[in-house]
């Protein structure tokens, strides 16, 4: 059967696919999540096809030279346990070169992960559930719109991930149903965030913060006009506890988790500054 089996890179239309389909798996991605995914590497979201229906996915999205993030791993049920889903990320990881590649991986999956030679760096643990009560931001902090990937968002971005990313920024925060802030201390950026909307209610994502407050204060804005009973979910590393409580102090319980794991050299980050990771699907 692998010999009538096609893998290429996805068209635009074809990654919209993909996002509906991790949508069907639970992993619940933002209404607009394909087009900024595919602005960053549009070669890096990959298929497998039979008789031109696809079957399976996956994206390798490419970061400069040094680093790649993989997810999107999907292979249509009936066809699982068949050696197409092996196939697809044999030739996919290829497009990552000798970069070190990371991804969130699911806990029954993790195993796998190990043995393709990922190694675990920590736990990331989603939170969900009705924000409890409404935030105010500190008197201490300003809050202006974010609309563009600025060098302040750049330095902050480069203390919390391994490389330049300004296409997706770019993406990111244009998108329509995204809102962006970030807050300033003294004339410094001190934190950043966006809120998007998602098959279920919205996730926050990133949230980078110097400190509680300044993610408080991030929060807090980008909770200004959300309903007030409806759901927020936010992507915490384990090992940054002032995250995890504040997470908690909000009123939101974990309902998922993932496994971030490293191909070749875990990159050093500022976990203390991450208070919400971007995206599990593209780190």
């Amino acid at each position: 059967m692998l010999e009538n089996y096609e893998i290429r890179p996805l068209t635009r239309d074809e990654i919209d696919t993909a996002v509906a389909w991790a949508a069907g798996e639970g992993w619940n991605p933002g209404l607009q999540d394909a087009g900024c995914f595919a602005a960053q590497d549009p070669q890096g979201f990959w298929g497998g096809f039979l008789a031109g229906e696809m079957i399976a996915c996956i994206s390798v999205v490419t970061y400069g030279d040094a680093f790649a993030f993989l997810g999107f791993y999907i292979v249509a049920p009936e066809y699982r346990g068949q050696g197409y889903g092996r196939a697809l990320w044999t030739k996919a990881l290829e497009h990552a070169g000798n970069r070190t590649v990371g991804l969130d991986g699911v806990v029954d999956q993790q195993e796998n992960y190990r043995r393709s030679g990922f190694a675990f760096a920590w736990r990331n643990i989603r939170f969900g559930g009705v924000p409890r009560g409404r935030l105010k931001v500190s008197d201490a902090y300003t809050l202006t719109w974010l609309d563009t990937p600025s060098a302040e968002v750049t330095a902050l971005d480069a203390r919390v991930f391994p490389a330049r990313r300004p296409e997706f920024w770019k993406a990111w925060f244009t998108t329509p149903g995204h809102v962006s802030i970030a807050v300033h201390s003294d004339g410094e950026m001190q934190g950043f965030g966006t809120l998007r909307r998602c098959r279920s209610g919205a996730k926050i994502g990133p949230l980078v913060a110097t400190s509680r407050a300044a993610a408080l204060s991030v929060l807090a804005g980008l909770l200004k006009d959300w309903p007030e009973d409806e759901e927020v979910f936010l992507d915490v590393p384990e090992p940054n506890g002032s995250a995890m409580a504040l997470a908690r102090d909000l009123g939101l319980e974990p309902v998922f988790e993932t496994a971030r794991m490293y191909r070749g050299k875990a990159p050093e980050v500022a976990q203390d500054m991450i208070y919400g990771v971007t995206s599990f699907e593209l780190g």
